[in-house]
């Protein structure tokens, strides 16, 4: 208990630090994407400690436990996917720069509305931003199931003072510190998740393993990755990977970029740094299995893990290590879907007025505020950080097949009702199967609903503009 007040001091005390440092500074720039002036290790840095922070590595550690190997398949796919967005990055700087864009909705929203039809406009913009915040409250919401798991193991208090405490925390710093304290914390976090990894977890995975021989021992589906379903296991490279270059925080970071060979180098360089994460994290859940068996929690598994290979000094700073990582990939998220929801929800406005930014900065305190608040719900009532985790990240996917387009092709304007539809019943079709996971858990699983959603997202957008093209060319005709 001494260590863990001892780590947390010093932690608060670095955290404040940076958080006041940066509430100085009242520039919508340096707020949302630090300037459009960040250079590529801090932006490597800040994308890691996202894609393997907090909630993820519990999550993957819980999904190894759960699953083997099939948690790995998932760091596979997004290696791909980093690599497909490398092709994008150079033109989504460029592009960010040219139309003073801060965010991925707002790039949707320029490239499907038109002046000409403000009422579609709205409609259109209304749903990017929707949709895109309730996926991120997945992700949010699995980032406080873990801190509040870390904190009532820890400290011996109820699940629900530790939900409450890690939300106040991470509403807290956001709303001071913006992008450009989460990108300094992120760096200083991803260095804390590395120690740990060389002192804690490859040394207790050797242990526990016997070198990984002993993984002989799991389940076969454990072993083949098969655990939910071969449907799971090939859809993640085929239909996870797009994720990569619909994410919020990607395109925030790639914004923030100094320049286009940064914003490239960026995706490369994170993409090949976190598979190693995404095979570790999962053989510590599977050590657990080895160790113990069957018979924990999957998000108390780290916590298992860490009291069997860690003196009190070291399981202290691992707790406040995984404690600053959750908040790293929570600050992020809550700071998307805040500036998301202030921003986007009017992105159909072309040509708008010069705003108040101190009025804007003002709003989004308070949207960052009740946001919070929302998450926090989300982790009381539905406690499951995989399937939050997994949730979160594929939904995403149904953006991909519009934002290709619009990437791609310079009047991409005209197929703004396909953009919207295939939106909507990927969306749709997600929620369908969301819902029919969580009531009939044995006949669907939950965590493939992204597959028949992505799916029917690039089919109805295909299909449209195939459509839509015959019948110009025959009116030409």
């Amino acid at each position: 208990m001494y260590w863990l007040v001892f780590w947390i001091v010093i932690y608060f005390v670095v955290i404040a630090y940076f958080a006041f440092r940066h509430v100085r500074k009242g520039d919508i720039d340096n707020y949302l994407v630090n300037n459009r002036n960040t250079k590529t290790l801090p932006l490597v840095f800040t994308t890691l400690a996202t894609f393997v922070g907090g909630g993820t590595s519990i999550g993957l550690i819980a999904m190894g436990y759960e699953s083997g190997f099939a948690a790995v398949g998932i760091g596979i796919a997004y290696v791909i996917g980093f690599f497909i967005v490398s092709f994008y990055a150079k033109r989504i700087n460029s592009r960010g720069r040219k139309l003073n864009l801060y965010s991925f909705p707002e790039f949707l929203n320029r490239h499907f509305t038109d002046e000409k039809d403000p009422a579609f406009a709205r409609s259109f913009s209304a749903v990017v931003s929707g949709v895109n915040i309730f996926i991120f409250f997945f992700l949010l919401a699995a980032q406080f199931v873990g801190m509040a798991t870390l904190l009532k193991l820890a400290f011996n208090i109820a699940y629900l003072e530790a939900a409450v405490i890690s939300c106040m925390v991470v509403i807290a710093y956001t709303a001071i510190a913006g992008l450009s304290g989460v990108i300094i914390t992120d760096t200083i976090q991803f260095i804390v998740i590395l120690l740990m990894i060389i002192l804690i977890f490859i040394p207790g995975i050797n242990s526990d393993t016997d070198a990984l021989t002993r993984l002989s021992e799991l389940p076969d589906s454990f072993l083949n990755g098969t655990h939910y379903g071969w449907i799971f296991i090939i859809g993640l490279p085929l239909f996870l990977a797009p994720s990569v270059m619909v994410r919020m925080d990607i395109w925030q970071r790639l914004l923030a970029a100094k320049n286009e060979k940064v914003a490239k180098r960026v995706t490369i360089l994170s993409g090949l740094g976190m598979l190693p994460f995404y095979i570790i994290f999962p053989l510590v859940g599977m050590a657990v299995y080895i160790s113990s068996g069957n018979v924990h929690d999957p998000k108390e598994t780290v916590w298992v893990f860490l009291q069997s290979h860690a003196s009190p000094f070291v399981l202290a700073f691992a707790v406040v290590g995984l404690l600053s990582a959750l908040m790293s990939s929570g600050d992020s998220f809550l700071n998307l879907v805040s500036i998301s929801a202030v921003r986007d929800f009017r992105g159909w406005k072309k040509k708008q007025k010069k705003r108040d930014t101190m009025l804007e900065r003002r709003k989004i305190l308070v949207v960052t505020f009740i946001f919070g608040i929302i998450a926090m719900l989300m982790a009381l009532v539905f406690p499951h950080i995989v399937d939050l985790m997994l949730i979160g990240l594929a939904t995403i996917v149904i953006f991909a097949p519009i934002s290709i387009l619009a990437i791609r092709n310079k009047n991409s304007v005209k197929y703004r009702k396909l953009a919207l539809a295939s939106i909507l019943s990927g969306f749709i079709v997600n929620l369908g199967f969301f819902a029919g996971g969580i009531m009939f858990p044995e006949s669907i699983e939950i965590k493939a609903s992204f597959i028949p959603a992505f799916i029917v997202a690039t089919l109805v957008l295909l299909i449209g503009m195939m459509i839509k093209n015959k019948t110009y060319d025959t009116g030409r005709n």
